[in-house]
């Protein structure tokens, strides 16, 4: 196998410098960013180009020595719904291809890694025109999540269809988080199964861990006696913190004697309009149901630590980040029975996966975990021992061992052409 030394991710429609939960930032930014990190440490250079979307954006900017972001302007200087996105991706091409031949190597890299549709279409042109294979991530698939449409939801575009198809078809390998988004590669596009690498993404266990438990929730403004859920992600139907309000609210009613406390970490994401603070009103939650803005890393881990249980009710998730953050903290996690959930919570050991999204079936589960404290507490134990087997290290590690197979191949194929 090559020895892989300089690798181009892209990135387009999010940087690994936004904070996750706040606009189109979320998992994959966690993503990037910590596999980049991973990867300078053992000695692989690596460039991440995303879009320029504001007119303060420095051209470049070392998150540690050996990864640097690369901020590439096409279209406006300004956060853009990504829908739009796709009229930009020719001229993003153009851009990273002419940035990555001032550089001192001149655009040689060994392969070039895309995250999200938008990126693996503009990959798919720099692959042919710097010469380098092409490794991409999904993370989300249109066809997948246009069987998980909710009342309202727009289906996703047809050319993000295409492109994913596209992308599917051409790109050297791919990498999926799980052995069930795997299996989805195949069946809605015929990928083929030697061409996918499963690797799990993974959690920084120095800044999510149990340490410090006993303290958290005086810390959040929490009394010990609550029972505390917190959930933290967009704020998008997608992500379900509807789904926990109104579960919310039927507890209050048929249990008004536990001391229920909600805290909802996120914002508003792209141009769907979910008003959680009129639901918590029209719910008669306020004071039991807290919104806040989204936190960096080191003061989510502290929330998850103030939390008795964490909640991901999501509607699709690759994998669910948030999930094994929050059992790195040592807190249970009650999650939809979806996507790669089952691999991010043992259910029944490190948490609870809930069939639906009945509100009413989620307010008895939280009901019975609630009334079970001695069982949280079992889970919340297991649960920061299941996360440490999901280091970044093993997740970079992974992915170049990918790397190398689709170099390797690639250098195969030009040979025999």
């Amino acid at each position: 196998m090559p020895q892989v030394n300089r690798v181009a991710m892209l990135s387009l429609h999010t940087s690994p410098l936004e904070q996750p939960g706040s606009g189109d930032a979320g998992g994959m930014n966690v993503y990037v960013r910590s596999v980049a990190l991973q990867m300078a440490k053992m000695g692989v250079e690596v460039d991440i180009f995303t879009r320029a979307s504001s007119p303060d954006q420095p051209p470049a900017v070392e998150i540690t020595p050996g990864a640097v972001v690369r901020h590439i302007p096409a279209g406006p200087r300004r956060q853009v719904a990504k829908e739009l996105l796709p009229g930009f991706i020719e001229e993003l091409s153009e851009g990273i291809r002419d940035a990555a031949r001032r550089l001192p190597h001149r655009g040689r890299y060994d392969v070039l890694h895309s995250h999200y549709w938008v990126s693996g279409v503009a990959g798919l042109t720099l692959s042919r025109e710097l010469e380098t294979p092409l490794v991409h991530t999904m993370h989300t698939m249109a066809r997948v999540k246009n069987l998980q449409l909710q009342p309202g939801d727009r289906p996703e575009p047809d050319v993000r269809i295409q492109g994913e198809q596209d992308i599917v078809d051409s790109a050297a390998r791919l990498i999926a988080n799980t052995t069930t988004e795997a299996l989805e590669l195949v069946s809605w596009y015929g990928a083929r199964q030697s061409a996918i690498d499963v690797v799990a993404p993974g959690v920084d266990l120095d800044v999510f861990s149990p340490a410090g438990r006993a303290l958290a929730k005086p810390l959040h403004g929490v009394r010990r006696d609550e029972f505390h859920v917190v959930f933290a992600g967009r704020i998008q139907r997608m992500k379900g913190p509807q789904v926990l309000v109104e579960a919310a609210a039927r507890l209050r009613a048929s249990r008004p004697d536990i001391p229920l406390r909600v805290s909802i970490l996120g914002a508003p994401s792209g141009s769907e309009v979910l008003d959680l603070e009129e639901a918590v009103r029209s719910a008669g939650l306020q004071g039991i149901v807290h919104l806040h803005p989204p936190v960096a890393a080191g003061g989510l881990a502290g929330w998850f630590r103030s939390a008795d249980l964490v909640a991901v009710p999501s509607y699709s998730e690759s994998f669910g980040l948030v999930a094994l953050e929050a059992q790195a903290c040592g807190t249970p996690v009650i999650a939809a029975d979806v996507g790669g959930l089952p691999k991010a919570v043992s259910s029944g050991r490190t948490g609870v996966l809930v069939q639906g999204h009945d509100p009413a079936r989620w307010a008895a589960e939280l009901e019975a975990l609630y009334d079970h404290a001695s069982w949280r507490s079992d889970l919340g134990r297991s649960a920061a021992v299941h996360a440490r087997s999901f280091g970044w290290q093993r997740t970079a590690m992974l992915t170049v061992q990918g790397y190398a197979q689709a170099a390797d191949e690639f250098s195969a194929h030009a040979v025999h052409n």
